[in-house]
């Protein structure tokens, strides 16, 4: 398939069926030629980014919108926008290849007015682009109730929240260190004229200065590395899981946090439960491609007792279903997939998991609370109302003023996370 039509089927699929981009990009990238997967993804991600400002432009070009069966074709206006403003490729391909898609989405009539809209956009392109950046979601190509969310929160930091937003994803390593220490495999990686640098907190992190692709890394398929933004792998830091322990990993798909607790341990006896079984299929490939060994369940986390023994856990790391506002860089559609009562709904959600994993934890034993989200309520004001209500857990590094981390995207080149730790007094 012509990857200008494939984008614009992805793009359609997301933005007015409400598909996921992480579902909508693999199979699109099944229609097209291997050597255009890269491209097909910096349409796409590229486009979401900056949805407000490509669809500004279109309706300025557009006497009336495309409706019903050709509604496909306005994404893939989109499509040509995007090239033109954001790529480097010469204009006359982008234009060209982009009117050859519509051959694939059987729309050749259309080709006259989709070629007109383009040219249209070129010839006043510089007004255009600066009357869409005119008004918020064009500039901060972000939706409203996110972005006052964001400016409530974070008076100071919300500017450089969504600055961090619209930019492209670094690639984070972690190293394997049962194979190699961090430092023998930055080694390898020099050896091998890949360049990248540590974290300063994550002492198994190392961040490409150039993304790659990972069968060019040295003994990926072996196990030595793993790709896992630092920020995720600061939960070894917060669970400190020891030898011969019962771990839960809750909620563990894909399975790069429980890898990275057994990377740790010897002998330790880890537990992985998702209520998802597509994407526990995910967890069992990194473990075998690891070769690790953890016990993986399908499984409601708010319902314990129908999936487990009874046994009480060590230590339980709870990276709890989330907004994911956190990693917006990595998935561009969340900021249009999610509603504002999206949140509300997901903090009740949290809330009940959170009291089913106290439940199954020993006394004296460590819960660490995650998530991949900077809003308040999925974060701090989560954690200071599990406190008010359950007599046997105290807060552990933070005060309850402000309990635990939030760490902001863009923050030592990480993605937005959250960790609260907890432990049960009796």
């Amino acid at each position: 398939m012509n990857v200008r039509a494939a984008a614009a089927k992805v793009l359609f699929e997301v933005v007015d069926q409400g598909y996921s981009l992480s579902s909508s990009l693999p199979a699109a990238q099944q229609t097209i030629r291997p050597r255009d997967h890269a491209l097909l993804q910096e349409i796409c991600y590229g486009a979401l980014r900056y949805l407000p400002r490509l669809e500004s432009i279109v309706n300025e070009l557009m006497d009336k919108p495309l409706k019903g069966k050709q509604r496909v074709f306005h994404h893939l206006i989109l499509v040509g926008i995007y090239q033109l403003s954001f790529m480097r490729i010469p204009a006359h391909a982008a234009v060209g290849e982009t009117v050859e898609g519509t051959q694939d989405l059987r729309g050749p009539r259309l080709r006259g007015l989709i070629n007109a809209v383009l040219r249209n956009y070129q010839r006043n392109q510089e007004q255009l682009d600066a009357q869409s950046i005119s008004h918020n979601a064009g500039k901060y190509a972000h939706p409203s109730w996110l972005l006052k969310l964001l400016q409530q929160a974070y008076p100071s930091d919300w500017e450089s929240i969504v600055e961090a937003n619209n930019s492209k994803a670094p690639m984070w390593l972690r190293v394997n260190r049962q194979h190699h220490t961090r430092d023998e495999y930055l080694a390898l990686l020099n050896e091998n004229e890949i360049e990248a640098e540590i974290h300063p907190q994550a002492e198994d992190a190392l961040r490409l200065l150039s993304p790659c692709d990972v069968m060019t890394l040295p003994g990926f398929e072996q196990g030595w590395v793993s790709v896992q933004d630092a920020a995720a792998q600061l939960s070894v830091d917060y669970l400190k899981p020891q030898d011969g322990e019962l771990i839960l990993d809750c909620c563990a798909a894909p399975g790069g946090k429980t890898a990275h607790i057994l990377e740790h341990t010897q002998n330790a006896e880890v537990v992985a439960i998702d209520c998802d079984d597509n994407r526990l299929s995910r967890v069992h490939d990194n473990l075998q491609r690891l070769q690790l060994q953890a016990e993986v369940i399908c499984g409601d986390a708010r319902y314990p007792e129908e999936w487990w023994n009874g046994e009480k856990f060590d230590r339980i790391l709870l990276d709890a279903p989330c907004s994911a506002t956190g990693v917006i860089r990595r998935h561009p559609d969340i900021k249009w997939l999610r509603r504002a009562n999206d949140i509300e709904a997901l903090s009740a959600l949290q809330s009940e998991i959170l009291d089913a994993m106290w439940r199954q934890l020993k006394p004296e034993g460590t819960l660490v609370y995650a998530t991949c989200s900077i809003t308040p309520q999925e974060n701090v004001e989560q954690v200071r109302a599990f406190i008010a209500r359950t007599t046997n857990a105290q807060l552990i590094g933070s005060e309850i003023e402000n309990p635990g981390r939030q760490i902001l995207p863009g923050e030592e080149n990480m993605d937005g996370f959250y960790y609260a730790v907890l432990r049960k007094t009796v």
